[in-house]
This record gives structure tokens, sequence and C-alpha cells, in this order.
């Protein structure tokens, strides 16, 4: 890459289900890339499979980025509205002579690749439309639409120095004649990645070590339309917790769900960028701090192991470094799917207090309810039996006189009235303070009680005071 080279990275995934993990990584890492040398970075989607692309997964993708921050530059194409340019450059090709029609029937083909198994050879195709010099071709059968084949070279090796794993070669006996048209012309999957990155001058691709043999073949493609070539990069895959492949059991869901499970974007995008590069030992950083550092020189040559606990670790960290607004605003829609009243209470200040021991924003609005519930939760019996004892109700009463007479409500008042009762009585703070929490919220364990008595408001309290004492 010369100075003058404008980088220009894509991300294309298929619409054929959801933005997964993988999907999602190697999108932050062409992001990334392009940001990096303040390039372009290109979304196009990939739905010529017309039985399985769906506009639902189309959206979700759409979806997916937008909530990861990874805006793109250029974009969203979409691959099926390029037929026409697919199949003109299907046409130069067979007028040039550097793809044929081949008539072979799937099974003909099929029966070919048997052959060469059984003579202890890779199955492929074998050439048998191939035009060449003083060849004679069998007869065109006149019931059959043809397939146009690509006349993939067939002596010396495909090679490329790819950016995470070093220098590839694969030699070219191994590429049988690609089929590039379908018998009813539609292109196929790899002929049209090669006219869309070849038109869109795309600079770099980033992907899955799983198109490592794809390359292979649109090298050949591109170096057969006289195209300048892209620098390939192939990242290891994601590993389960266990070492094995990734699956729905180890968390390879859709992206968005990890937003529904309580994470934040930032989170997301700190962890994923970790699955596979590295700067140093830095664990937490900046999106701009990601976009600064990062290199393919730091990509991983080894598969990364997705870790739920590590991302439950960072997702907290960016819990604590959010503002309380923030959450507030997050955290406000959660409260009320849970049939919570956020606006009961100041919800940021409600935040200040959860947000150090919470690891996602679905913790937070769980926390959150004690406070969104204008009426007296029901106290479990047996609960309310061991804790409201006559003892502690008499501390109770000592209170609640007091608490009405309180001019100020404050965590501060409050805490000094806790303390005078205590005195008064000649008692400990779990003797009140674990009946207070039963008597109020329903619960014998919430956050520090004079917060929480006063973030549920004089009203509240002193009301459930007299409920609690009344039974």
């Amino acid at each position: 890459m010369n100075s003058e080279t404008i980088v220009r990275t894509r991300f294309a995934p298929s619409p054929t289900g959801d933005l997964h993990l993988g999907g999602a990584r190697t999108a932050l890492f062409s992001w990334a890339f392009a940001r990096h040398h303040q390039g372009k970075f290109v979304l196009r989607i990939e739905d010529t499979d017309r039985e399985r692309s769906t506009p639902e997964a189309v959206q979700i993708i759409l979806d997916g980025m937008q909530w990861l921050g990874l805006e793109a530059d250029e974009g969203p194409f979409y691959q099926s509205q390029r037929i026409e340019r697919h199949q003109e450059v299907i046409q130069k090709m067979l007028d040039e002579g550097t793809a044929y029609y081949c008539y072979s029937t799937p099974e003909e083909v099929e029966a070919m690749r048997e052959r060469a198994r059984a003579q202890g050879l890779k199955p492929r195709y074998d050439g048998t439309w191939r035009p060449e010099p003083g060849k004679t071709l069998p007869e065109i059968p006149a019931d059959r639409q043809p397939v146009v084949r690509f006349k993939s070279p067939q002596t010396g090796a495909t090679t490329w120095d790819d950016l995470v794993k070093g220098p590839i070669s694969i030699p070219n006996d191994e590429l049988d004649d690609l089929v590039i048209a379908r018998s009813d012309g539609t292109p196929t999957y790899n002929f049209c990645v090669v006219v869309d990155d070849w038109d869109m001058k795309i600079t770099h691709v980033i992907r899955g070590d799983d198109h490592v043999n794809n390359t292979a073949r649109q090298i050949t493609l591109l170096e057969a339309l006289g195209a300048e070539l892209p620098a390939y990069g192939h990242v290891p895959m994601i590993l389960g917790p266990d070492g094995e492949k990734l699956s729905k059991r180890h968390g390879a869901v859709s992206i968005l769900e990890y937003d529904e499970q309580g994470f934040l974007p930032e989170a997301m995008v700190n962890y994923l960028a970790r699955l596979g590069w590295s700067h140093g030992d830095a664990e937490l950083f900046s999106r701009a701090e990601f976009i600064d550092w990062f290199n393919t020189r730091n990509l991983s040559r080894s598969p990364a192991q997705w870790d739920p606990k590590k991302l439950r670790w960072v997702n907290a960290h960016y819990i604590k470094e959010s503002t309380n607004e923030r959450l507030a605003e997050l955290v406000a829609p959660r409260i009320e799917a849970r049939g919570g009243q956020p606006e009961l209470v100041d919800l940021p200040a409600v935040m200040e207090l959860l947000k150090s021991r919470a690891e996602t924003l679905n913790e937070l609005a769980d926390g959150a309810l004690l406070f969104c519930h204008q009426e007296m939760p029901a106290i479990d019996p047996e609960l309310k039996e061991q804790v409201l004892t006559p003892e502690a109700k008499q501390l109770l009463h000592d209170f609640n006189q007091r608490a009405q007479a309180l001019e100020e409500w404050s965590v501060d008042a409050i805490s000094a009235t806790i303390k005078e009762v205590l005195k008064a009585q000649g008692a400990r703070m779990p003797q009140l303070g674990i009946p207070m929490r039963v008597a109020v919220t329903g619960q014998r364990q919430t956050p520090a009680i004079d917060a929480v008595l006063y973030l549920l408001g004089r009203d509240r309290v002193l009301a459930r005071l007299e409920q609690s004492l009344a039974n």
C-alpha cells in the first residue's frame, strides 16, 4: 500500500440469518482498518441467494451495525440489484474466451467427482466442455440449458501474502473450473463478490479464515479480468469456552440479543476487538484508542476463545463509567417491561446507587424495581414472622415517630435518625436495618438502607412503615 492509496474495506454479509459474533467481529475489524487509515468502509449486502435471503435478515444486519456504531461510509449496496452488471462481465469473459458454456448435468459432474475419489484424486469437474486448442467438444444437447464456467488456470499456484496468516499458496490444479453463472443465468456467489470488489475499488478484504479457498478462486478471477488485487487477511474463528466451535449454547446468537441482555455497545465493541487482536496488555480502551492502535500486524493467527464472564466484566466497567443520566435512559424501558414505573423515583440517583455492582443493564433494571412500585410489595409470610418480631417493631415504631418529625428528608438526616434510634434503644444496626428493609421493601437485602429510604421518599416510606406496623 503506497501513501496515495485510499483504503477501502468492506463488510459483505449474506442476509440468510442473524448477524452473529463472528460476522460482527469481521465488520469491526474492517471498519477499524478503514478508520485507522482515514479510508472508506463499505457495507454490501450479498443477497443473491433468493431462497434464503429475507428483508427481515437484512434489517437485523442493519440494526446490529447501528447498535455497534459501525457506520458505513458507502452503502448498503445490494448485490441482487447489480445482476445486470455481473451478467455483462460474464458475457465479456465468454467473448474473450476466459469463460465457457458447460452442458454437463449435476449428476454427470457428481459422477466425475466420484471417479476422481476412486482414483485417490481431488474430486473435481473434469473439463469435458472446456475448450482447448485441437479439442473436439461433445455435441450440444438440444434440451439442456448450460451453466457458465470460468476457465481457471491449470498450472502453477495462486499465492498471496495474507495480512494475518502470512504467505499462502494453493496449487491451481486443486481449483476446478468454477461455475460463475447457473443454468438460469443468475451469477454465483464467488463471481459476484469479485465483480463487486473490483467495481467498488476495495483495497483490503478482512474476513474469516473459512474463506481462504474462496480467496484463491477470487484471485484467479480478478487476474483474468485484469483487475487490481485487494490485500486479503483471514482471521481465525471464534471458539466457545470449551474450545469447540462456537454454537448457540455458547452465545452464538444475534448480536442484538446482547442488547436485549443488557450489554452496552461500547462494551461489546471493546470485547469483540480483543477476540483475535491485541495492543500490548490493554484490556479496556475507548473506540478512539482502538482506531488509533488498530493494525493487521496484531491480529492473531490462533482462534480466539469466547468468554461470557470476561464480557460481563468489561460491561460492568462501562456501566460504572457511564453517566447516571444515560443509564437511566437505557434502563427506564427495561423497568417498564418488568411492570415498574420509573417515573416514581429519581432514576439517575438510583443508577448511582446500583451501578457499582451491576454487570448488565438488566441487573440495573431488576435492582431499580425496588423503587418503581407505588404499592408496598407483598411480604413473604415466613420472612415477616421471622423478622418483624415485637422487638423489631418497637425499633421501627421509634424510627417512624422520629422520621415524621424530620424537617429535611435526606440521606444524612435519615442516617442520623437511625443512629438516634439505635442509641436510644441500645440496639445494633442489624436489629433495625433488616426489619426496616423487610417492612419497607419486602426484601431482606437491599443497598444501603439510608439511601434506599431517601430514594423511596418520605411519603412511601412512612406509609409502608404504618402498614407493616399495623399488620
